[in-house]
């Protein structure tokens, strides 16, 4: 049912994917259309209109102020015939090479007669100033020139070039016209588009969202019950169950990964191992169940003792204990190892087959010093437990420290 549930969950999420996907490529594919169509249009605008109209512009300026200025110049021969020869015939030049650009632009069939009406009048008029240029230079005078005549042919090619001017800017505005219309179109489509896609977008990620948070809830709910179970699972194998304490399996962890701290940071290092006094004799005296009961008060005694964050209390097997303090020096630690003693016997737990007191007792052995390179994880425990021999062969209920490792 579960696995039927996550198939559910990926159709839909596989659904807003192909719808989003889908939208996305409709939207690139209208905008790639619309924006080639633009891009025509503005090449129309630009190349068919601005760029002919300065052509045409330029045309008649160098007929009024290059061409017919140094023809009045000869006339009343403020110039040389050289000069206006060499001027004349340059701008005669560059008036067929802009016209002949002129003529190559776009153009419509209503627009072909009458440019090729300009182009024989501009013919004509070069025609003209050619023939001026032939005169020029056989006789070096153009006195007889009739200004009115000049003037005539000039007034004449600047109604017909500023008619052409006047129908490309005509155009021009026409065009702009179409254009905005089209532009205003391309605008509202994109928006509808993108409202219909955001809203369905809206629409399905709302319920897909929707089973999502159902399913995320319900997921919630497992991963919390799985978190406390894993918790008491990991509590349970590093916990003994007796005492409470840490067991021997977790002390392997700790211990390893603390006395590799400890030498990095070259800083002190305390291991205890406690054992209680005749407890083989307490057994037999008092039983089992009373046993358990003398190792959970000795338990709570040692939790007393040592509740500092870098404190690691162990049961590591039988009546046997261990104790890993951090960052403790000799002094302490023989202060603390004294202080357990007294108050296990504050507890005044019987014990008439102890040959030390009436009262259940522990012997410690410690181990203190500073952690470097040179020791042995394994000789610290060898070093406490050397200690807690030696505690219980000068009489038991006490503790015996050393800082020197035994190797």
């Amino acid at each position: 049912m579960k696995f039927i549930e996550a198939l559910k969950l990926k159709s839909k999420l596989f659904l807003l994917f192909i719808l989003i996907t889908l939208g996305l490529f409709l939207l690139g594919l209208v905008g790639a259309v619309n924006t080639t169509s633009l891009k025509d249009r503005i090449d129309k605008l630009y190349f068919g209109s601005l760029i002919p109209t300065s052509e045409l512009n330029e045309i008649l300026y160098i007929y009024n102020a290059n061409i017919a200025s140094n023809t009045y110049k000869m006339k009343y021969n403020l110039t040389t015939s050289q000069e206006y020869i060499d001027t004349v015939s340059f701008s005669l030049d560059k008036i067929k090479k802009i016209w002949k650009s002129y003529k190559n632009h776009y153009k419509t069939y209503e627009e072909l007669g009458y440019v090729n009406y300009v182009t024989n009048e501009i013919e004509n008029i070069n025609e003209y100033f050619q023939n001026i240029i032939k005169v020029l230079s056989k006789s070096n005078t153009i006195q007889r020139l009739s200004i009115d005549i000049l003037e005539a042919n000039l007034e004449h090619i600047n109604q017909v070039i500023k008619k052409l001017l006047d129908y490309e800017m005509n155009v021009a505005r026409y065009d702009r016209k179409d254009f905005l219309k089209d532009y205003d179109k391309f605008v509202m489509l994109t928006t509808f588009i993108l409202i219909f896609i955001i809203f369905g977008v809206l629409i399905v990620t709302y319920f897909v969202f929707k089973s999502i948070q159902k399913e995320h809830t319900k997921l919630e709910v497992v991963t919390k019950k799985l978190k406390k179970l894993n918790k008491k699972l990991e509590n349970a194998s590093y916990t003994d169950s007796l005492t409470g304490l840490h067991n021997r399996r977790y002390f392997n962890y700790v211990y390893e990964k603390e006395t590799k701290r400890a030498k990095r940071d070259k800083k002190y290092i305390t291991f205890m191992m406690v054992d209680i006094d005749f407890f083989k004799q307490y057994n037999d005296t008092y039983g089992h169940i009373m046993g358990d009961f003398a190792l959970q008060k000795v338990a709570n005694v040692l939790k007393k003792c040592f509740k500092r964050p870098g404190d690691f209390v162990f049961r590591l097997g039988g009546e046997e204990f261990g104790v890993l303090i951090l960052d403790t020096d000799e002094l302490n630690s023989a202060r603390l190892a004294k202080d357990l003693c007294k108050m296990v016997k504050e507890e005044k737990i019987e014990h008439k087959a102890s040959k030390v007191a009436d009262i259940v007792t522990v012997s410690v052995g410690v181990m203190s010093c500073i952690a470097d390179e040179t020791l042995d994880s394994e000789e610290l425990i060898k070093t406490a437990d050397e200690m807690l021999y030696k505690a219980k062969e000068t009489g038991r209920d006490r503790y015996m420290i050393t800082s020197e490792v035994i190797h």
